[in-house]
């Protein structure tokens, strides 16, 4: 058996084909070991970094950063037993996976922006969801630039050399890892912010950790540049006539999850007919009772936010009304005895929806504990397919934005989605006297094939009572 091992890019969960290689954590020569992450991929849902299967040294790289591959083409081999001495069996992959890469746009193409971010153009609404994944993935039309080959050696020898990089990049300067090639140290948000600016990482000398590049390092690069331009005098921008050239538009390639986003909204909208009900609230209580929580020697190292007894709502109203927590599947509806709660949520590579399993059985402090983990997770870039996939009802929370309410649109697969405004000061007749009070909107989005005007009205209602008083809600209910 040869002790050459090819480790094939694997499937990351939810059927999906394809990957795009992010950064290689490891170079060719590198000894790693069992379970040590080797490089990040970027899917139509995540960022997950992929750990060895093998302990040895790494002798191929097989793709380069950039690279879109699909499930199953091999990415890296690894020598299992490197002290045995050279090597001269190294297996190049197959002319058939090499010819099935496309090649990701270079460095200085820009990535699409994030909700609420300072990318131009935006992500997607934060009014959507995840779903299963039912389209079939289609490769990207071809660069024109033939696919990186993998090298072998033509003698036997300990270490290969990397595939070539693709042609007419610029000579890299000294990089992360102190020397000149090989991949550059930068985190995924460095990244994504050098790619949004046209900054090419690789000309760049890292000043983090390790010689990491870090968003300073790209925002002087910036500005050095912008330094070193020809400035335009006055008299010429006066007398300058406009132009609308492509030089004045930007592109942005729609895949990994705005792809997906924009093919699960398209789906969802056109076969789910959506109706929308909207109810005003007055929020003073639950504020109240919020400061009081905080106060509580237990409750104080906990992450406490009106978001918290909205979710703790939504859920004693789904077990008044257990319809609402359903799936239309064509001649029946499922209902569902357990609810995956989920919780959209803005990060550097767009929105995502994850989801806490069976959050109903959760205490209040359990699903503050699991909503604080959730959202330091997406925010880490570390959310697991696994952790979007089965959601049955959703709440996004347009609030923290400054949005009053919005239409949702409902994550493929799911019957209801909430839309939680934000919490403002404002007049309201309370016991019959004009008061100032914390009031908010709540919007609520239904299948109508499932839930009907009067079960949608009740199942709000009910929300917004729980959250008009929900110390007397909770004494009432529970």
């Amino acid at each position: 058996m040869s002790r050459i091992k090819e480790f094939n890019l694997p499937d990351l969960g939810e059927g999906l084909t394809e990957g795009e290689i992010l950064a290689w954590l490891v170079k060719v020569g590198d000894t790693i070991e069992l379970n040590q992450p080797i490089v990040e991929v970027e899917t139509a849902k995540a960022a997950v970094e992929i750990p060895a299967k093998w302990a040895g040294q790494v002798q191929a790289i097989f793709h380069p950063e950039g690279t879109t591959v699909e499930v199953g083409t091999p990415i890296i081999a690894i020598d299992t037993d490197p002290g045995a001495g050279p090597v001269d069996d190294l297996p190049a992959p197959s002319a058939a996976s090499l010819a099935a890469v496309d090649i990701a746009p270079a460095e200085g193409a820009v990535e699409p922006g994030l909700i609420g971010g300072p990318a131009p153009g935006g992500r997607t609404a934060v009014l959507v969801g995840y779903g299963p994944r039912t389209t079939a993935a289609k490769r990207r039309p071809r660069k024109g630039a033939a696919p990186a080959q993998a090298t072998t050696p033509a003698a036997p020898a300990p270490v290969v050399a990397a595939p070539a990089p693709v042609p007419a990049a610029p000579v890299p300067a000294v990089n992360g890892n102190g020397h000149h090639g090989g991949p550059v140290l930068a985190k995924p948000p460095v990244r994504k912010l050098a790619k949004d600016l046209g900054v090419d990482l690789r000309t760049l000398t890292g000043s983090g950790p390790l010689g990491s590049i870090t968003r300073e390092d790209v925002q002087q690069a910036v500005a050095a540049s912008s330094a070193a331009a020809e400035p335009l005098t006055v008299g010429a921008a006066a007398t300058s006539a406009a132009s609308f050239g492509a030089d004045r538009e930007q592109r942005i390639p729609v895949k990994g999850v705005r792809k997906l986003t924009a093919e699960n909204m398209s789906r969802s909208a056109f076969t789910a007919p959506h109706v929308t009900e909207f109810l005003t609230i007055d929020m003073t209580r639950t504020m109240k009772a919020l400061d009081r929580l905080r106060g509580r020697r237990e409750w104080r190292d906990v992450r406490v936010s009106p978001l918290l007894l909205v979710a703790k709502a939504v859920l004693l109203a789904v077990k008044r009304h257990p319809m609402v927590n359903s799936t239309w599947a064509g001649d029946e509806i499922v209902v569902k005895e357990y609810v995956n709660l989920g919780i959209a949520a803005a990060t550097e590579r767009g929105l995502i929806v994850p989801n806490i399993k069976d959050a109903g059985r959760l205490t209040l402090r359990e699903l503050a504990d699991a909503m604080t983990d959730l959202v330091q997770t997406a925010k880490a870039g570390r959310t697991s397919p696994a952790a979007m996939s089965g959601g049955t009802l959703t709440i996004t929370n347009v609030g923290v934005f400054g949005v009053d309410t919005g239409t949702p649109i409902l994550p493929p697969g799911e019957s209801a989605i909430l839309a939680f405004g934000a919490v403002r000061e404002q007049p309201w007749v309370h016991k019959g006297k004009v008061k100032p009070r914390m009031v908010t909107t709540l919007a609520l989005s239904f299948d109508h094939r499932i839930i009907d005007g009067e079960l949608g009205s009740k199942f709000l209602r009910d929300i917004g009572d729980f959250l008009t008083d929900p110390e007397a809600a909770l004494l009432a209910w529970t």
